[in-house]
């Protein structure tokens, strides 16, 4: 069978020459960018592009997805270390640059690191005529930092410049820009502001009629202390015919639960579900973000019913219990009293963690455990779960931590009776704390290890006074009167302020001589009025007081001076202020004969406070 050409089809003309086949697909772009006739190429080497051509722009993805990295890591000085030397690079000619995304990522930065200032120098930059100019976002977040910084004058000067259209790179007043702003005047509780900013700018604000505003209002009556204040905005919102979302309704919950009105937050809770149900919408029933805030006030409550039956009700819906909510049920159960409740939900955990890795449990589920055990003296159980802490636990465990930790299992030790264990784990907390509080859980178990244990066996300081005698009288250690220095009792405090600073507390005579107050530099709060008015009555005993009941009578009445007076006839009546003094003791002569003593033992423990 023979092919026939069309008619249609001119004959090629006869090629003196055969053209090279082109091996490459760039060869032959090269060929067909050129602009010679397409019968034949001249001879001689092609032409190489002009030099004067523009550059593409620079892919700069990575580096702002660097500066993303760096700001979850706070680390400002490497992201301004990174966009100069990207600017240098540009400069050079050997690609890099920055442009509006990268600037505004910064500016981000900035204001997630607490550097306004510095976001500000930025956004001048950015609008100079040097700079890659700014965008909305620009104005986004400048105007987020300017709120988190509490410079309310600057942001309502750039919005007005805004609005009046006079600002560069003509941004539009969108409810986008406003915002972050009013989000940020209701981070900090500024309600005042915000409503400001709401009546200001409500028309822009209100444009496509979302809920978003609404959930930014009730969130700031959250903060400024004053929660059921949301429960109006919620009023508002039925008002202007919009519906609640989800977000809507567990602000009003944790509204609810903050003000300890636990039945007004169920019944938001079946509203959430009615509503729901009537208008076949899934997004608007209860996630765990709900349950979990009800979990916390049932806590707070110490209603274990009502615990049990939301637990109940989580597992049987298609919630998605992840490992916040194990850990709000858990401290619910714990709240409530039931350590059984909470193992049977930590077993849980542990259990389901084996094939999701998200689920261990952080350290603060450990320890929360560990504190009920270490109430009831289940010494074994503390320990195991000390020990299972550290290999089982996701995410880092603190140096306080692990310092609580050891004071929860020796608190454990100790309401078990085991006095040995509890001084040999005091002796260790001790020795690694430079110091610690006698209110803190170590100091309470501490004087509970020293009370158990006496003076002979004391782990912290055997002989605390070795010069001091308990039974000598007050007189023998006693400072004279005049040595005091003592006030005026018609002195105006901020004439003598500065004596606060160096004495812990002053006694004040009258024009007679006779001891009237005493006045401690805690007391001290007003100023401009006479130190009498501030003073304490003062706590007056015999010079043939035994010092023993002369410490005591200080601790019990928690005071900082005693003053001694003349002995006389105990049976004559009580020595009052209008005894002649004849000196004073203080708390801290008893703390410089302390310090004094303190050098000479070397079985001293150094952490332990006196």
């Amino acid at each position: 069978m023979m092919l026939m050409r069309p008619r249609f089809l001119s004959p090629s003309p006869p090629s003196s020459r055969r053209e090279p086949r082109l091996r490459t697909l760039t060869e032959a772009s090269r060929v067909s960018s050129c602009s010679y006739p397409s019968s034949a190429r001249p001879p001689g080497p092609a032409p190489r592009p002009s030099s004067n051509k523009q550059r593409p722009p620079p892919n700069l993805r990575r580096l702002t997805a660097r500066i993303v990295d760096l700001t979850r890591r706070r680390q400002l000085a490497q992201i301004m270390a990174e966009v100069e030397a990207s600017k240098r690079r540009a400069r050079s000619g050997r690609g890099g640059g920055v442009n509006i995304i990268v600037m505004n990522a910064v500016l981000e930065a900035c204001v997630s690191c607490g550097d306004v200032d510095l976001a500000v120098q930025l956004f001048d930059e950015m609008r100079g005529p040097m700079g890659c100019g700014v965008d909305g976002v620009s104005y986004g977040i400048l105007l987020k930092g300017l709120g988190i910084a509490r410079r309310i004058d600057e942001a309502f000067e750039i919005l007005e410049s805004v609005e009046k259209d006079t600002s560069d790179g003509s941004p539009r007043l969108s409810p986008h820009l406003l915002c972050g702003f009013l989000n940020a005047l209701i981070e900090a509780g500024d309600m005042r502001r915000a409503n400001a900013l709401v009546a200001r700018f409500r028309q822009v604000l209100y444009e496509g009629q979302s809920v978003l505003l609404y959930n930014l209002l009730m969130k700031g009556y959250i903060k400024s202390n004053f929660p059921l204040g949301a429960l109006t905005v919620k009023d508002e919102i039925l008002r202007q015919g919009l519906k609640p979302d989800r977000l809507t309704y567990n602000t009003i919950i944790f509204a609810c639960v903050k003000s300890a009105e636990i039945e007004k937050a169920f019944q938001f809770l079946e509203d959430m579900k009615d509503e729901a149900k009537r208008d076949d919408n899934p997004e608007l029933l209860p996630d765990a973000v709900t349950y979990t805030t009800l979990l916390k006030g049932l806590g707070n409550s110490q209603d274990l019913y009502s615990v049990l039956k939301i637990v109940v009700e989580m597992k049987s819906s298609l919630v998605s219990i992840d490992r916040t909510a194990y850990t709000a049920m858990a401290d619910a159960f714990l709240a409530c009293g039931s350590i059984d409740g909470a193992l049977c939900i930590f077993g849980e955990i542990i259990k389901q963690a084996g094939d999701n890795k998200d689920l261990r449990p952080k350290p603060h589920l450990y320890l929360s455990i560990m504190r009920a055990f270490a109430t009831i003296g289940d010494f074994d159980m503390v320990r195991r779960l000390k020990e299972r802490m550290w290999p089982d636990s996701v995410g880092s465990i603190s140096r306080s931590a692990k310092q609580e930790a050891d004071e929860l299992l020796m608190e454990a030790a100790i309401n078990n009776n085991q006095v040995d264990v509890a001084r040999r784990l005091l002796r260790r907390i001790v020795n690694g704390k430079e110091h610690f509080s006698w209110r803190s859980r170590v100091g309470l178990v501490a004087l509970k290890v020293e009370t158990l244990s006496g003076f002979t066996n004391s782990p912290l300081r055997p002989h605390v006074f070795p010069q001091i005698l308990l039974n000598d009288p007050v007189e023998k250690y006693m400072i004279p009167f005049r040595e005091s220095r003592p006030l005026g009792a018609d002195l105006i405090l901020e004439n003598v302020a500065m004596r606060f600073l160096k004495d812990s507390a002053v006694p004040l005579v009258n024009d007679w001589g006779s001891c009237v107050g005493i006045v401690h530099s805690r007391d001290c709060t007003k100023m401009d009025s006479p130190l009498l008015s501030m003073a304490r009555p003062p706590l007056c005993v015999p010079c043939s007081t035994s010092l023993e009941h002369v410490i005591d009578l200080l601790l019990r009445e928690k005071c900082e001076m005693v003053v001694v007076v003349k002995s006389g006839n105990m049976y004559e009546g009580s020595y009052t202020s209008s005894s002649r003094p004849l000196g004073v003791f203080s708390l801290g002569i008893l703390s410089e004969a302390t310090a004094n003593t303190a050098n000479t033992h070397d079985e001293c423990v150094p952490g332990a406070a006196t």
